[in-house]
């Protein structure tokens, strides 16, 4: 499979996830869109840094368009293939998807991080509840 075929395969699977097997609706959200809006913005900044100066490089054969960037046209937004603009969509929506899933199932419902949280059972004075 090609770069392009992956990627769309990606987007269709990650909506079929999203819509129909999780069942999180987020693709059907305000305000996941407001929220995509900041994450692409600052994907093609990332992505048009590091293809434009060449810093990462493509294969014409395996993308959209020319293997040579150009900043819009030929496969390319802000120097950025295609094909990315479509993997890091895939990537945002399943990582929120799959969030907002096990949210739901109550997954690690109490912090496991963090400084531990002391008790003093049965001790006079205070429980130690405020000691990091």
């Amino acid at each position: 499979m090609t770069y392009t075929q992956l990627a769309l395969a990606g987007v269709a699977l990650t909506v079929v996830l999203d819509l129909g097997i999780l069942r999180t609706r987020l693709l059907l959200r305000r305000a996941f869109w407001v929220a995509y809006a900041i994450v692409i913005f600052f994907q093609l900044l990332t992505n048009g840094v590091l293809t434009g100066l060449e810093i990462v490089r493509y294969s014409g054969d395996a993308i959209v368009g020319i293997d040579s960037p150009t900043f819009l046209g030929a496969g390319r937004i802000a120097y950025a293939p295609l094909e990315d603009l479509l993997f890091g969509f895939a990537l945002v929506v399943q990582t929120l998807a799959w969030w907002v899933w096990w949210g739901r199932r109550g997954v690690q419902y109490r912090p496991l991080a963090g400084p531990p949280r002391w008790r003093t059972v049965g001790s006079g004075g205070s429980s130690g509840a405020d000691r990091a």
